[in-house]
Parts: structure tokens; C-alpha cells; sequence
């Protein structure tokens, strides 16, 4: 599948996979949708032609970059507020401030925070990928320290239609508005830079191993009693290239009806403290970790807090989109992170797994989740705030 890259065509072919996996489980599509694949547009745009003039005077393109949304913009003196990021702000809170607001504007950055202005335009100057074009404000970050008298921007867009696909299975509850929903990521990062000739990332354990792990959990319910919670099953889609399969299917549910959100990656490797133990991001932000702890005292195996909080993990996953919702939504992994050698590279194959600690760590999931799809247990909501 050339490493399941979320815009290539092989992504496709993991896509009926999995789908076929889903029904050969028995569990029902989701309601609304004809098949197991729930079908979504995302638009890229890709600058063709730019142009920045301030007091009569071209600017550099190394000078400027913007988060643009439109087909076309232009703009002149009048049409335009405009801020500043000044040699005492602190750029990074400054750009959040102004990228996430409600208004278009220009944001002359101060010269000082040129390395960082540069680190951002490296990362923004690649295409923008929105599910709607136009439904967001426009932004332009120039590096300019004088004062401005006269402004004259044009900016034409090249748009791409992208299709996509979330893999979504369904065990009806007999609480059909109480979800708990079980996730993981079925992209990969594709084709990369060869080492011994091999070029193909795989992604076995990201994320081949939580998407084995919802398939699994899958053929499990399906064959216990009608749960007394509904059960969704997801394979999202393009979590390596932005979230954008959980920012659709996030808008296609009401957030307050999910309970709890298991989001299983990369379960194929051990951690360094052991096989029978998985551990859990945002684990203080909720009662969903204590819970799981609880469920399995009378076991071999162990859930315990992310141990790499310097890397920020969960806010890096599907859960993340959910989570910014309220959903007490968490991601499950084993991979000792910060010493793995297979992340993201060719080396991350089927043989470098242990699949009897994988299989471990699908039960104890599966014993701990128990509580909560019966109903015995209700994790707290997330506060959103966590997320600003």
C-alpha cells in the first residue's frame, strides 16, 4: 500500500481493507452512510501568484507568507486592519492570537523575531488545506519594521479537490445516544527518502497496530450480548497530514453523546517498563485513565500517565479533536517514544513488532472498557480550556 499515504491512491486499498475487516466482524455501518467509508472533500490551496507591496515598495517573498483561504484576495490600505508583533511580544502567543481570531488582517512582525518568523513561513508557505473554502479570515505576516503608509496585496490560489475516507463501524447500544467510541489512525507517511533502497514507510506499528487493535475489539463486542452503550469503531484518515479524517467526523456527531474515546496508537512495542503495560496521554485531564487503572487491579497488566509529557503527545493525535470538544478522549500507546529507532522511517515493519505484547495490550483495552460500556462507569468531561 506504499506506506498509506493520506492523499495517495493506495490509501484507498488500506481503506476497503479495513472495510472488509468490519464486516466480516458483523458490526452495521454507520447510520446514513451506504458502506463502511464515510466519504469527505478537504480543498488544498497552493499560491500561484503573490504580491506584497508596502509604501510603494515590492516586498521580498522571504518577507512575507499568509494563511489565506480564499480562491483570490486583494487588498489595499483601506481594506485592511493591521496589527503588529513587537520586539516585547512573544511571537508564538502573538501568532496564535491573530491566526485563530475571527478577522482578517496584515501582522507586521518586528525584526527581532526573524528566526522565528522564518521557522513559521518554512511550515505555512506549503498548501492550505481547509474543508471549506472561504469559511475562514484571511491572515499576512510580513517582517517589516516601519511604519506603513500605503499597502497593496494580491494573492491568487491554485485549488485541489481531495477526496478522503474515515472506516466507521457500529455495535448499537441499547443506549443509542451514549457512545463509546474506539479510534486509530490508518495513514501513514507514505514514500521518503530511501535508505538500503527501501523507500516505503509502512507505518506497522504507526498506526497499523491500533487499526489492527479497533478491528480486533470490533470482533470481540460484536460477539458478546447487545451492549447497554453504543459502540463506534474508526479508522481515521490523514491524522498525518493534519487530523482532518477526526476534524470530519468530529462535525458529524454530537460530541456531548460520546462518553469515552479510546484512541489506540502504536501498540506494537513494549514499554520500557514492561509488556503487560500501556500508558495514557492527558491522563490528568479526566477520570478516564483512573478508571481504566481500576478495571484491571486484578490483572497482570497496567495503565499509567504519558511518561514523555515534554513532547506534548496528547495534543498530537486524534484525540486531541475530540478532546477540544469536552469528549474525555485519550490516546492508548506502548512505544517507548523517545529512544524508538522505526518512528517514521522505512524501518517501521511488521518485523520489528511483538505481537504478543500487541494482543496484551487489545485485551486489557477490551477488560477495561467494560465498565464503561456497561454503563457502570462515566468518565468526567474534558474542559476545552486545556487546549487554548
Amino acid at each position: 500500500m506504499m506506506g498509506r499515504h493520506a492523499f495517495s491512491d493506495e490509501i484507498e486499498l488500506a481503506a476497503d481493507f479495513i472495510a472488509g475487516e468490519f464486516k466480516t466482524t458483523g458490526i452495521s455501518t454507520l447510520p446514513g452512510l451506504e458502506d463502511y467509508r464515510q466519504n469527505f472533500t478537504i480543498y488544498s490551496l497552493k499560491s500561484v501568484e503573490t504580491s506584497v507591496i508596502i509604501n510603494n515598495e515590492p516586498i521580498e517573498d522571504d518577507y512575507y507568507f499568509g494563511l489565506i483561504n480564499e480562491e483570490e484576495l486583494k487588498w489595499k490600505t483601506d481594506d485592511i486592519q493591521i496589527y503588529s508583533i513587537t520586539e516585547k511580544d512573544d511571537y508564538r502567543n502573538k501568532f496564535k492570537q491573530y491566526s485563530s481570531d475571527d478577522k482578517s488582517s496584515v501582522i507586521l512582525v518586528d525584526k527581532t523575531h526573524k528566526k522565528w518568523f522564518h521557522r513559521y513561513r518554512s511550515y505555512f508557505t506549503r498548501s492550505n488545506r481547509t474543508f471549506e473554502v472561504g469559511a475562514k479570515p484571511n491572515d499576512i505576516f510580513v517582517l517589516y519594521n516601519e511604519e506603513v503608509n500605503s499597502l497593496n496585496i494580491h494573492i491568487k490560489n491554485e485549488i485541489q479537490e481531495i477526496k478522503l475516507f474515515n472506516v466507521v463501524g457500529v455495535i448499537e447500544g441499547n443506549r443509542k445516544d451514549e457512545i463509546v467510541l474506539f479510534s486509530a489512525h490508518y495513514d501513514h507517511i507514505g514514500v521518503i527518502s530511501p535508505v538500503n533502497q527501501d523507500s516505503i514507510a509502512n507505518g506497522a506499528n504507526d498506526n497499523a497496530s491500533g487499526v489492527a487493535g479497533i478491528i480486533e475489539l470490533a470482533r470481540y463486542f460484536e460477539r458478546l450480548p447487545k451492549p447497554e452503550r453504543t459502540i463506534y469503531f474508526v479508522a481515521f484518515t490523514a491524522e498525518e497530514a493534519g487530523g482532518y479524517g477526526s476534524g470530519y467526523f468530529s462535525k458529524q456527531v454530537n460530541p456531548d453523546k460520546i462518553v469515552a474515546m479510546f484512541n489506540i496508537e502504536m501498540i506494537g512495542k513494549p514499554a520500557l517498563e514492561g509488556p503487560n503495560s500501556a500508558w495514557i496521554t492527558g491522563f490528568e485531564y479526566s477520570t478516564f485513565g483512573e478508571i481504566l487503572q481500576n478495571s484491571v487491579v486484578d490483572s497482570v497488566f497496567t495503565f499509567y500517565p504519558d511518561p514523555f509529557p515534554n513532547q506534548n503527545l496528547f495534543f498530537r493525535s486524534d484525540n486531541a479533536t475530540l478532546a477540544k470538544l469536552g469528549v474525555p478522549a485519550h490516546s492508548i500507546s506502548t512505544t517507548p517514544i523517545d529512544i524508538d529507532q522505526d518512528y517514521h522511517r522505512v524501518t517501521d515493519e511488521y518485523k520489528t513488532l511483538h505481537i504478543p505484547h500487541t494482543k496484551n495490550t487489545i485485551q486489557a483495552i477490551a477488560k477495561a472498557a467494560e465498565v464503561i460500556i456497561s454503563g457502570e462507569k462515566t468518565p468526567t468531561r474534558i474542559s476545552p480550556d486545556i487546549l487554548d
